[in-house]
């Protein structure tokens, strides 16, 4: 635990999972995270959940805070930082997607130390991908943030100008996981079984999928599929037929789309 006070804008569906995942990890004290947000129901059932988590509806609250993270709409962003004034030492963090860090330094003290981080959904089960890009930083303040949201899954440093092809792959990507799962549960349940069975067989195959390539750094799906492809087997024939289809083609596409 350390004596990093962070202060959190917006509580909702992000700002609350990122405040539920520092109050269950191991860098900041329940006690020093500030949730603030207009409207009081989320930040009721916040300080139910956690109640040393402190709360209010007063952004000014998050003046002093020695980390900020900024979790509302693009378009609110000016209107909740300027009155702030942020300064260095303070470190800003922009959850808002689409904002620069050349936008962000229009509301802030411009030399400040910023982060523009994006996670995806799956950060409400501490199991995101969570991209983070960097201004002014030093290594310690890069690390501290690496580590804050590897807490809540894996997070991963890249450059600014990255952040449009990695959030169509991971943000956006999610969601096209999400489309094969629903796909093979209707499969599933074309051959008779039950909805919520074929959803979990689907989801922990998934799981695992996921586990076998981030386990093993020598690793590649191509490996990977080709221990359960024998010749002449069941599994090579249904690859073969996604590849028939245009599989690997639409799922690029997809992604090329949503950039």
């Amino acid at each position: 635990m350390t004596d990093m006070k962070v202060a959190i804008i917006g509580a909702g569906n992000m700002g609350g999972a990122i405040a539920r995942g520092l109050a269950q990890g191991h860098y900041v004290q329940e006690q020093d995270i500030l949730v603030t947000n207009p409207s009081t129901p989320k930040l009721e059932r916040l300080k139910a959940d956690f109640p040393g988590i402190r709360v209010s509806t007063n952004n000014r609250e998050a003046s002093d805070a020695d980390v900020v993270i900024v979790a509302v709409k693009p378009w609110k962003v000016e209107e909740v930082l300027k009155p702030l004034r942020l300064r260095q030492p303070q470190i800003l963090v922009s959850v808002a997607a689409g904002l620069t860090f050349e936008n962000l330094a229009h509301f802030v003290e411009p030399e400040m130390p910023m982060f523009r981080v994006i996670p995806n959904t799956a950060i409400s089960e501490r199991a995101s991908m969570t991209l983070i890009a960097a201004r002014n930083a030093s290594d310690h303040q890069v690390q501290t943030m690496l580590d804050l949201f590897n807490e809540m899954g894996l997070a991963m440093l890249i450059e600014e100008k990255q952040f449009a092809a990695a959030t169509s792959l991971t943000s956006c990507g999610i969601a096209y996981v999400l489309k094969y799962v629903q796909a093979a549960m209707q499969a599933g349940v074309e051959l008779g079984i039950r909805p919520k069975d074929a959803m979990k067989m689907v989801a922990q195959t998934v799981e695992g999928a996921a586990r076998l390539l981030l386990a093993n750094e020598d690793t590649h799906p191509a490996l990977e599929i080709e221990k359960v492809t024998t010749p002449g087997g069941i599994t090579i024939k249904g690859v073969n037929s996604l590849e028939h289809d245009g599989f690997t083609s639409v799922v690029i596409k997809a992604i090329k789309a949503s950039m």
